[in-house]
């Protein structure tokens, strides 16, 4: 008899698993005339002075033998640009609050040093300053976004370095810039006032940062451009709902430009976990983290909408990804990892969330660039390579300024060991020239998923795919093998009659582009 029910349950047991592997994911993709655009600034970076993110990364000096245009990398330069980097958020990061911008203008060799004290204690000499990172941005072809030093700074000091970069006229500091170099002005947009000003800005209550921010925005003015400055505020740390609801309850609309939130997807603040050597455990649960994502912009949202129902602020997710333990044999303090295959399916993942909640959410910054948490460009010395990391925000860029394609399914599941999550992610849109793009996810780790989407009234006749995938879980490019993970050509669906069908392999990511 125990062998009967024994056979009963396994064959139960091997039958349910056959056919979620084997059932098929519907989703519908809705033409509407009233869908927001997917704002470009959504795929923004972040560079903060940390560890190897500028010295060392986007800075070698203008006497370094690795080719270079006064100081910054001609190689990162180049692989932004075909990034379409659209924004870079500048100098941090908790740096931002230590940070004193006149220390970083003029000549080289009579700026003051200090000492980093986030970041591994080491001698900060300000060879990278204000001109260096706009003019930097210049050749990138990116929107500077700058921190503002509330947390040791002053409000006559912010109002400075506005007037600094942005005022054509006569005045002290247009004086100063031009003889510093720069006659016009570089005209910079986004502003952010601190930077987490609950903890390293200041360890503020919600309250009173509110009311700093006041403060620092009466007196950040820009009346000679074009719609102005973007003033900023610092945002929630993650799931913090009453940090939002306070700034959106005791800050006029006319004086937020954007709300920030700050979300990274750990395991555990105490024990993060290996970049590379990791089990399905440790993937498990970093994807459980990365798609809370969903939750927190949900919420956050709604919290907004209830001050802002016409959607005027934006939310402005400037620092998300991964953080895990640094490399072995590195400075701790320089938050050095590597890359991997995990780390492209919860960048495609959480881009996903950010398309559907164009919105709302109208910028994001990965953290970080270069060299630091989930970069998308690792160096060591001369060499340069590009991250898994990378390749999904260059298969993604088709999204940038195209208009949401909203979409409606029910995800499978990716179980393990108990506990489940939405197994497919996926967004869509359709751009200027009438592309239709489609992103899409396969978040579990073993089974590939089944997709199909009925396409008949997006007008394209055809489509190609791109798909980034790898043999392991664990593998990445490295300097010896660069290419290890690239895009390579997707065939895995079919049109059938106006219906795509799709197989999309585990951990895989997914564009495909329609016309």
């Amino acid at each position: 008899m125990k062998k009967v029910l024994l056979s009963t349950f396994l064959f139960t047991l091997f039958s349910q698993v056959s056919f979620a592997q084997n059932q098929t994911t519907v989703v519908t993709i809705k033409n509407n005339a009233d869908a927001p655009t997917i704002n470009k600034n959504i795929y923004g970076h972040f560079a903060e002075h940390l560890g190897r993110s500028i010295y060392g990364g986007f800075f070698v000096g203008d006497t370094s033998k690795i080719p270079n245009t006064k100081g910054v990398r001609n190689d990162i330069v180049k692989a932004l640009k075909e990034l379409k980097i659209p924004n870079l958020r500048w100098p941090g990061g908790c740096f931002a609050d230590t940070y004193h911008w006149k220390d970083g203008i003029g000549p080289q060799q009579e700026r003051p040093t200090i000492v980093n004290q986030w970041w591994g204690g080491v001698t900060e000499d300000n060879s990278f300053g204000t001109h260096d990172f706009l003019n930097m941005c210049e050749l990138l072809g990116a929107e500077p976004y700058l921190s503002g030093n509330v947390g040791s700074g002053t409000v006559q000091e912010l109002a400075d370095w506005v007037q600094y970069t942005n005022f054509s006229g006569k005045s002290p500091m247009s004086d100063l810039r031009k003889k510093n170099g720069r006659t016009e002005p570089w005209k910079v947009k986004f502003w952010g006032i601190g930077n987490e000003a609950w903890g390293c800005g200041g360890n503020m209550t919600a309250e009173y940062y509110a009311n700093e921010y006041r403060k620092y925005a009466t007196f950040m003015s820009d009346w000679e451009n074009t719609g102005g400055i973007t003033r900023i505020a610092s945002g929630s740390n993650s799931a913090d709902y009453n940090w939002t609801e306070v700034l959106m309850k005791n800050i006029p609309i006319n004086m937020l430009g954007g709300v920030g939130v700050h979300h990274y997807a750990v395991i555990d603040w105490a024990k993060k976990g290996d970049g590379v050597n990791f089990t399905e455990d440790g993937y498990f649960h970093t994807m459980q983290s990365a798609l809370k994502m969903e939750e927190l912009v949900t919420k956050h949202s709604a919290i907004m909408d209830k001050y802002d129902p016409e959607k005027k602020v934006a939310m402005i997710v400037d620092e998300w990804g991964a953080w895990y333990e640094v490399e072995k044999g590195t400075n701790p303090g320089f938050l050095y990892q590597q890359n991997t295959m995990r780390d492209a399916v919860l960048a495609g993942a959480t881009l996903n969330i950010f398309n559907n909640h164009a919105d709302r959410v109208r910028m994001a910054n990965l953290a970080q660039c270069v060299n630091v948490l989930q970069a998308v460009i690792l160096t060591d010395k001369a060499k340069m390579i590009t991250t898994p990391t990378y390749h999904v925000m260059k298969m993604y860029s088709v999204h940038q300024d195209a208009k949401l394609l909203p979409i409606d399914f029910q995800s499978p599941l990716y179980t393990f060991n108990g506990e489940s999550l939405p197994a497919v992610s996926a967004s869509a849109s359709k751009d200027k020239s009438g592309l239709v793009h489609i992103s899409l996810v396969n978040v579990d780790a073993k089974n590939k998923n089944k997709i199909e989407i009925d396409v008949k009234d997006l007008g394209v006749k055809g489509f190609t795919g791109t798909i980034i995938t790898s043999a392991k879980l664990q593998d990445y490019n490295s300097f010896d093998a660069p290419n290890k993970i690239v895009p390579t050509v997707f065939k895995g669906f079919e049109n059938k009659k106006g219906k795509l069908e799709i197989t999309i392999p585990p951990f895989s990511v997914v564009v495909l582009e329609g016309k």
